[in-house]
């Protein structure tokens, strides 16, 4: 069997959980004997990990030059998220372009590309992210008439209208693999361009994948999709890596509480804030790190100084690879206060590291451990006694470090990757 994947990041080039699970899914799947994955990605830079994939392509070394679109709904559709990216000028005025036409169904379309008739894709979330999103479904289209495959595999909306396109030019099964709705991201304030961008991918699916049964039930109550349509194979975690000893260690006498994740609404970070300024009432030997970036940083940072407890705080900045786990290894306990997490890998990662974690129950992964201390992320006071408890009973947080890093090391990606397969297998005909 061979899988044609479409997603918007793989390592080292991640920026969150999205490229993370991404690797991890086809690492799994390269252990099924006689699978394999045809990786596409809006933006190739070279350095990518191919060991595990077929080939991974870079949707911006893919030429439209005398290519004909055959998709139905393709122009319907790329009108749509156009008319949404105009908002923002495509075209820097100091770099060439040149304008092509692209034979689009029964008609013909212009396209802005570079002189060998290719798309710049910057490859991250940036302002030209809709154009981005309407060029890769272009290019989803090219390359699925040029590859044969079994199936195709979509992960989260960006990738979804690349996966329809897909499906139109070849007629094979799509699966649409659900990370997070806008509803996880918006707090509830859904645009309405990316709810209609998730909600067709999920409707042109022949199945759909979600992290958890949280994300389950909202892709089902939100979106409408028949229940039977939705499966849940939830996430692992990848090996510790053997160096890990060799990784930094904590330096000072202070208990550390770590929070490790982007600073977004969603992540719940002034939660973890409050909580911190009243555990600071109780005990003075604690350093909390917020380690990571997004849109509420300059807010959460403004806050911890009005409590006065920015000599008990440090903000680090966006943390990867080594330096993660350096982290987690110099830290007493780790917290997600999420409002809303459809899963969560970075707590099995904290996990390994041999700490203690504090999860929210509204986050996907809290439906599989055992081993780790859950609140409701709104519940400050009992966030709070949670960390006061495993920083000053140290029986309590050594028998959530064993008991949770025994846990965590069954949850392998090869487990999910068999499970993905099995749907798969309930697609092809």
């Amino acid at each position: 069997m061979k899988v044609l994947m479409f997603g918007w990041e793989f390592p080292p080039h991640i920026s969150g959980g999205l490229g993370t699970a991404c690797y991890g899914i086809t690492r799994g799947l390269a252990t099924i004997p006689d699978l394999k994955v045809l990786f596409v990605v809006p933006k190739a830079f070279g350095d990518e990990d191919k060991s595990k994939v077929e080939d991974i392509i870079g949707a911006n070394t893919v030429s439209i030059v005398n290519k004909h679109i055959r998709y139905s709904q393709q122009s319907k559709q790329l009108d749509y998220i156009e008319v949404d990216s105009k908002l923002v000028p495509y075209v820097d005025p100091e770099e060439y372009y040149k304008l092509r036409t692209l034979n689009v169904g029964d008609g013909y379309k212009y396209f802005q590309t570079d002189e060998n008739g290719k798309f710049h894709f910057a490859g991250g979330y940036g302002a030209d992210l809709m154009n981005e999103i309407r060029n890769y479904a272009i290019i989803g289209n090219i390359i699925a008439q040029e590859n044969s495959f079994d199936v195709i595999h979509a992960h989260d909306w960006l990738t979804y209208p690349a996966g329809i396109a897909a499906k139109e030019a070849t007629g094979k099964p799509l699966v649409v693999h659900v990370h997070a709705t806008d509803f996880d991201r918006s707090g509830g304030r859904v645009n309405p361009v990316v709810y209609d961008i998730e909600k067709r991918g999920m409707e042109a699916a022949d199945k759909v994948i979600t992290v958890s049964n949280l994300t389950r039930n909202t892709v089902i109550e939100k979106y409408g999709i028949p229940a039977e349509k939705v499966v849940t194979v939830y996430n692992a975690v990848d090996p510790i890596r053997s160096d890990y000893n060799n990784y930094a260690r904590k330096g000072v006498n202070e208990k550390i509480v770590t929070f490790l994740g982007r600073i977004t609404m969603q992540k719940g970070p002034e939660y973890f804030i409050e909580a911190a300024y009243k555990v600071l009432q109780k005990m003075d030997n604690v350093r909390f790190v917020m380690a990571g970036n997004g849109d509420m940083m300059e807010k959460m940072v403004r806050r911890a100084a009005s409590l006065k407890i920015m000599d008990h705080f440090s903000f680090t900045g966006f943390l990867r690879g080594q330096d993660v786990y350096s982290m987690l290894r110099m830290s007493d306990l780790y917290v997600m206060p999420s409002v809303s997490e459809p899963f969560g890998i970075s707590p099995l990662e904290a996990m390994q590291s041999n700490v203690p974690v504090l999860i929210s129950y509204q986050s996907g992964v809290a439906e599989i451990l055992t081993y780790a201390i859950k609140t409701d992320f709104w519940d400050v006071d009992a966030m709070a006694d949670a960390m006061y408890g495993v920083l000053n009973y140290p029986s309590l947080g050594k028998m959530f470090a064993k008991y949770g890093m025994d846990e965590v090391n069954s949850l392998k990606w090869e487990n999910s990757a068999k499970q993905i397969k099995r749907v798969y297998d309930s697609v092809v005909k």
